[in-house]
């Protein structure tokens, strides 16, 4: 299992390092620059203030030189300066809003499992029933909606015309004054619409993953043989079918990360939640090189860790996968 983890380990860094290029590359070589957007919001500034705003961020350096310079700042958790008007340290933006995204793709990725899974099963199990075509009609509907049509309808009829759930922020005002208990229940309450739209989507394609691959495990042969030696129907569709069938999920699982973080962008800005999503759409916005960069690599970072842990969790449903 070490060498295993070791093996992957070594796979993640040059991968890293690979995403970091393109994205500085990208950033750097889109229209417009931080300088410009100051030039905008001033349109008093001389040319030479100008340029010494770029020799201040080193923006007139070589491209080269500024992805080495930000490594070398990277390898000591430096993500240099934010350039917008408060000049904060990226680390530290990120460092507050973090536990937010995290909390939320969480949460979502435990809805995604503990109710895809069972759909998938049950649709499997039972095939052609009406349950099952129940479960396709809302595996469709859940594909064919756009996350953030799906986001303003909830705002508009749970939150607007029922005020049954807030529709923006993570606490209410006064959250500093309730009891433990309390300041649970405010937040959940101002979660639940975010986290419901973050899940839905992946919810729906991964209940149709697990169906399909159920369907192709119980027709093997091993399952014929247990039943053959009278082992009940949820013992061989539990502990024998579910367990083989869930391989290709664990791995569609991980690879789900990516669409949640980059869901984040969308629901955090339209629930004006202040998370890692919204600082990096204010990045973009402003321009903010540093800002964009940090919000991507640590979006990189847990994508790969999503990836890291999926494939550790591939290892321990099928022994194979570590001794190959």
């Amino acid at each position: 299992m070490l060498r295993y983890l070791l093996k992957r380990l070594a796979i993640l860094v040059p991968t890293f390092i690979g995403i970091t290029v393109v994205c500085f590359l990208v950033i750097h070589l889109a229209p417009g620059e931080p300088t410009s957007m100051q030039a905008e919001l001033n349109p008093k500034i001389t040319p030479e203030a100008i340029q010494q705003l770029k020799h201040h961020y080193g923006l007139d350096k070589p491209l080269p030189v500024q992805y080495l310079i930000w490594m070398k700042n990277l390898s000591r958790l430096d993500f240099g300066a934010s350039i917008s008007a408060d000049s904060r340290p990226v680390w530290d933006k990120i460092r507050e809003r973090l536990p937010i995204t995290i909390s939320i793709n969480v949460a979502s990725m435990i809805i995604i499992f503990l109710v895809s899974i069972p759909l998938g099963v049950i649709s499997a199990v039972r095939r052609g029933s009406m349950l099952d075509r129940a479960i396709t009609v809302f595996v469709f509907i859940g594909f064919s909606i756009p996350g953030f049509w799906l986001a303003l309808i909830c705002m508009d009829f749970l939150g607007v015309r029922l005020m049954w759930l807030p529709i923006s922020g993570i606490h209410s005002q006064g959250y500093e004054h309730l009891g433990a208990l309390a300041k649970v229940w405010d937040v959940t309450r101002h979660l639940a619409l975010p986290v419901f739209i973050s899940a839905f989507g992946s919810l729906a394609g991964m209940s149709r993953y697990m169906r399909s691959s159920m369907l192709e495990i119980i027709r093997q042969d091993y399952i014929l043989t247990a039943r053959a030696k009278g082992l009940s129907e949820r013992a061989v569709i539990y502990r024998h079918a579910m367990r083989n069938a869930l391989l290709p999920v664990i791995t569609i699982l991980g690879l789900s990360v990516p669409g949640l973080i980059g869901g984040s962008v969308i629901f955090e800005s339209i629930f004006s939640i202040p998370g890692l999503g919204k600082l990096f759409y204010d990045g973009i916005m402003m321009r903010d090189y540093n800002l964009i960069m940090g919000s991507l690599t640590i979006g990189a970072v847990l994508t790969l860790l999503g990836n890291l842990i999926a494939d550790l969790a591939y290892s321990v449903a099928d022994p194979r996968i570590r001794a190959s």
